[in-house]
């Protein structure tokens, strides 16, 4: 299939329209015409090939893997979807499916390595994975996930990626009814942290280094706000967490919050911090407390959100853009001037 999408071509130019194939149809996959494409931190990491060191970009390459679309062709095996349904792809497309991991629904720990929506190499060719900055996709059917009625495709696309980040890890330990949880930083993770946690049932609170992120927090639902630079706020707060989430995507001392966690509490860590200095275990040791990290959730587990979502009436907040602007919303993006997540809106893409 013949198509067209938004390429960067080296690590510091801009994307540009790009017309490529995708692959024939499989019997067990689904093709898809894309209609929005979230636009994640980790997309403009990869198009400047930012993690070189242990995920070396492939260029051309072509970003987005928080896709909301709808099924233009199935394969011939292919049960669970129809053409002209509407439908959603996340951050992986494909998996061994035979390890222990994968038989147990956590296909994003596939001991093969899950192949991921972009910069990855397809589980049969070893051809390089495009992208949802694109027209159209070609997704195995069990990678393919269904978007509920009632979830507005065009503020849906995050939740792919930055939502299933932050649900998983809330649903791994347990938030609900009872438990008390904290939500470090409040961007675009952070806020559908705060509104999962809140959904969920928990107590909710924001844990941020100013006052004025107050209101920002309450209007997502928050129940209470922590200033993490009051030295009396924080000692008050010590064992008040059952689960923290720490959402901030840079290098910083996380030792502060360990004291904050009740015992058996854990502090998950949801945004890549690379190396880190080494702090004071006692607290850890004392409390039984535990430091963790998360990546997505499989596909079972990221339906669950997706249907969460819909019950309860969970969207992140969205600014849409054309993908003709997509390298003004990098920039953006990169100066933090977003509320909180963009959303590509396809429509204005030439069909190839």
């Amino acid at each position: 299939m013949k198509t067209v999408g938004y390429a960067a071509h080296d690590a510091k130019s801009p994307l540009v329209q790009y017309t490529f194939d995708r692959r024939d149809l499989r019997s067990n996959d689904v093709a898809i015409e894309i209609l929005y494409c979230g636009v994640c931190h980790s997309d403009l990491h990869q198009t400047r090939d930012d993690w070189k060191a242990f995920n070396p970009t492939a260029y051309p390459c072509i970003p987005g893997h928080e896709i909301i679309g709808k099924v233009v062709d199935i394969g011939s095996e292919v049960t669970r979807y129809r053409v002209g349904q509407q439908v959603a792809v996340g951050t992986i497309v494909d998996s061994c499916s035979q390890c222990d991991q994968c038989r147990m629904g956590e296909e994003q720990m596939c001991r093969e390595y899950p192949i991921v929506t972009y910069n990855g190499r397809d589980r049969i060719t070893g051809d390089v994975t495009y992208g949802g900055y694109s027209k159209h996709i070609v997704v195995r059917e069990s990678f393919v996930l269904a978007l509920p009625d009632g979830l507005d495709p065009a503020l849906a696309g995050p939740l792919l990626c930055a939502g299933i980040t932050v649900y998983s890890p809330l649903r791994t330990w347990n938030a609900g009814p009872g438990s008390r949880v904290g939500v470090i930083g409040i961007g675009g993770l952070g806020h559908l942290a705060v509104r999962f946690s809140e959904g969920l049932g928990a107590h909710v609170t924001v844990i941020t280094r100013t006052s004025a992120k107050a209101d920002e927090a309450y209007s997502l639902g928050a129940d209470d706000v922590l200033l993490s630079t009051s030295e009396d706020a924080m000692a008050k707060a010590a064992s008040a967490f059952d689960v923290i989430i720490d959402t901030i995507p840079v290098k910083h001392d996380i030792s502060p919050y360990v004291s904050l966690l009740d015992v058996s509490g854990v502090l998950v860590i949801v945004g890549n911090l690379g190396d880190m200095e080494g702090f004071n275990t006692l607290p850890l040791i004392s409390g039984r407390r535990r430091i963790t990290g998360s990546p997505s959730g499989g596909i079972a587990q990221t339906q669950e959100m997706l249907d969460f979502c819909a019950r309860k009436g969970i969207v992140p907040d969205c600014e849409t853009v054309a993908i003709q602007d997509i390298n003004q919303a990098f920039e953006r993006m990169e100066r933090g001037d977003v509320r909180y997540r963009f959303v590509i809106d396809m429509a204005s893409l030439p069909t190839a």
